[in-house]
């Protein structure tokens, strides 16, 4: 289990890390593209609203998924092998079994349902 979260904990970091260096480099192009706009730029001209960097975005959206994915691929791990157990000793519970291992793949929809939202709103 520790194995486990520190590797998790390892995929955040690198995500953090990623991400930091992404938003710094969205701010310099940001910074030259200002320069260049200023000095082309006329009074007349109306003045363009600043660029919103979308990569906290994108890495909010890869956390989500990621993090239900792995959930719900351990729920249904520890469902599913209870299920079997449970179905070897008595068949007739393989219909009252079998839609917890549904539930536990909602999981992963609703992650990408929430990453969806993100990136969309």
């Amino acid at each position: 289990m520790n194995k486990k979260v520190l590797s998790v904990v390892a995929a955040l970091i690198c995500f953090a890390v990623a991400g930091a260096f992404a938003a710094s480099n969205g701010e310099a192009v940001e910074n030259e593209a200002q320069a260049v706009e200023t000095v082309v730029q006329t009074k007349n001209a109306p003045e363009a609203a600043p660029s919103d960097s979308g990569a906290v975005k994108y890495i909010a959206a890869g956390l989500a998924v990621g993090l239900a994915c792995i959930a719900g691929g351990l729920a249904v791990g520890k469902i599913g092998a209870a299920a079997m157990g449970a179905m070897s000793e008595n068949a007739e519970l393989s219909g009252k079994a079998l839609p917890f291992v549904g539930l536990a793949e909602g999981i992963c929809l609703w992650g990408f349902l929430v990453a969806l939202l993100i990136i969309i709103l």
